[in-house]
């Protein structure tokens, strides 16, 4: 350290090292404590919380303007004061009081007489060398932020006791209702949503990027309506070429134009009558046949092409894609008064990514699938769950759907390592090179403990699930035992 630094050192001046650096050190020192001194005074000055401070005889040298605002007083009435004038006067009870007489800090509730506030005020003594009190520090928290806090936090658990309630709504729904997935909070959301709107006729617009589910979305809004015994119909509008998909659509009368059958056809809106049409990829839509689809959506009726004659039907329609339509409606390709029409209620499905707690319940469902459809009888490791999950998925579940397939098809392994599954080059996760020594016996009493859950929690006694997975009652029970000790939570 240099002699300027020394001659601050704990706090002390060298007045030799002043004397050798001159006046200018001095100055520069003065200017060095008055810099401290505003830095300090600015942090007290500008806390939310109250700040009061005392000499040592209880006379006020300080406060700062959340203390004037909590106690509603203007400095000037008090600065000066000793602390026996103020007690009974501006405040209830003076705890720089308490302090003077104890020397140690005191915590106590204190309420301001002038406007009714009640605080917490923790008054501490700044000591010299000798012990003796130099100054009291008060520091004062107002009730009623701490009032709010609590409030604030009872109606976020309200909240999530409201949310944990129609998660659980969500899954009874599902139980025997619908094949979709759903663990993680975000998905569960999103079918909370859709039964709800089930219950109703409302046009409904699923949004989402390709591959989210869209489709598995509408037939769970048809499946959980009352319209779920009528025809669930879709159509995929960038399918179909733009000169076939209107008599897709609306259908068409006998000699309508050159190849249309003899008899005419009815088209997937007189199909669907009664039931629900599911138009995916909406954004693909011609905008020339926007207008029919409009008046369908209004009028409840269409006309084939080549007819004159106007056909009623009763049908709701679902409408999804992973465009950008209220871009489309700015840039005049996609109608605004059918877009409006269409987005009566909007579903929005995450992506993938933004759902990892149901990446490994569907990568468990697809490997059990393709298990049983290439008669096989493979199992992730755990490396490779926890790079399933940590990975991106871009193309979302149709990419997990596609992935376990060729994984399930190429691996030579029945036990799928991380290895076995990063076959892709683009499938990128850091995590434990497997390829080094692994617990083998330990991988293997975890994938038997799991399969030993399942049947228990399928049969309900331990007699039906060791019966169905060939165990003996005795083993059983005893490995039961032993994996629960050992993985149960």
């Amino acid at each position: 350290m240099d002699k300027l630094d020394f001659a601050r050192y704990d706090g002390k001046l060298d007045i030799g090292a002043l004397r050798e650096q001159g006046i200018e050190a001095v100055l520069e020192e003065l200017r060095y404590t008055r810099r401290l001194y505003e830095a300090v005074d600015a942090i007290i000055e500008n806390s939310k919380d109250g700040f009061f401070i005392t000499d040592e005889n209880a006379d006020v040298i300080k406060i700062n303007r959340a203390y004037e605002e909590m106690a509603g007083v203007r400095r000037e009435e008090i600065l000066g004061k000793n602390m026996k004038e103020l007690e009974h006067v501006t405040i209830s009870k003076s705890a720089s009081l308490m302090v003077q007489k104890t020397g140690e800090p005191v915590t106590i509730e204190q309420e301001y007489l002038r406007t009714g506030r009640t605080v917490y005020i923790t008054s501490t003594p700044i000591k010299d060398e000798n012990g003796n009190i130099q100054i009291i520090v008060s520091n004062n928290r107002d009730f009623r932020e701490i009032d709010q806090l609590k409030n604030q936090l009872e109606e976020t658990r309200s909240l999530v006791a409201g949310y944990e309630e129609k998660i659980q709504t969500v899954m009874d729904t599902l139980k025997g209702r619908s094949s979709i997935i759903a663990k993680d909070r975000n998905m569960c959301s999103v079918l909370y949503q859709a039964n709800r709107v089930a219950k109703t006729d409302a046009t409904v617009l699923i949004l989402g990027e390709t591959g989210t589910g869209k489709e598995e979305i509408a037939k769970f809004i048809h499946e959980n309506s009352h319209r779920s015994h009528k025809p669930f119909v879709k159509l995929n509008c960038g399918a179909i070429s733009s000169n076939l998909i209107e008599s897709e659509l609306f259908g068409y009368v006998k000699g309508a134009f050159t190849g249309a059958i003899s008899t005419g056809k009815a088209g997937y809106f007189e199909i669907a009558d009664g039931g629900t049409i599911f138009l995916d990829e909406i954004g693909e839509m011609p905008l020339e046949l926007q207008v029919k689809l409009l008046r369908v959506l209004q009028e409840g009726e269409l006309v084939r092409i080549g007819g004159t004659q106007p056909v009623k039907v009763n049908v709701r329609v679902l409408a999804a894609t992973n465009r950008d339509l209220k871009e489309m409606v700015a840039d005049k390709t996609f109608r605004e008064d059918l877009y409006y029409r269409l987005n009566v209620i909007r579903i929005q499905i995450p992506p993938l990514r933004e759902r990892p707690d149901d990446i490994i319940p569907l990568a468990d469902h697809f490997l059990k699938y393709y298990n049983e459809k290439f008669h096989d009888k493979k199992v992730f490791s755990i490396n490779a769950y926890e790079a399933l999950r940590k990975y991106q998925w871009p193309g979302n579940v149709r990419e997990l759907k596609n992935y376990i397939e060729q994984v399930v098809i190429l691996s030579e392994q029945d036990i799928l390592s991380m290895k076995e599954i990063m076959f892709n080059n683009s499938f990128v996760f850091e995590g434990p090179d497997e390829t080094g020594s692994i617990d083998l016996k330990e991988i293997l009493e975890k994938i038997e403990y799991e399969y030993m859950e399942e049947y228990y929690s399928k049969f309900g006694t331990i007699k039906l699930a060791a019966e169905k997975l060939g165990m003996n009652f005795t083993t059983y029970a005893r490995r039961k035992k032993y994996f629960e000790e050992k993985y149960g939570d």
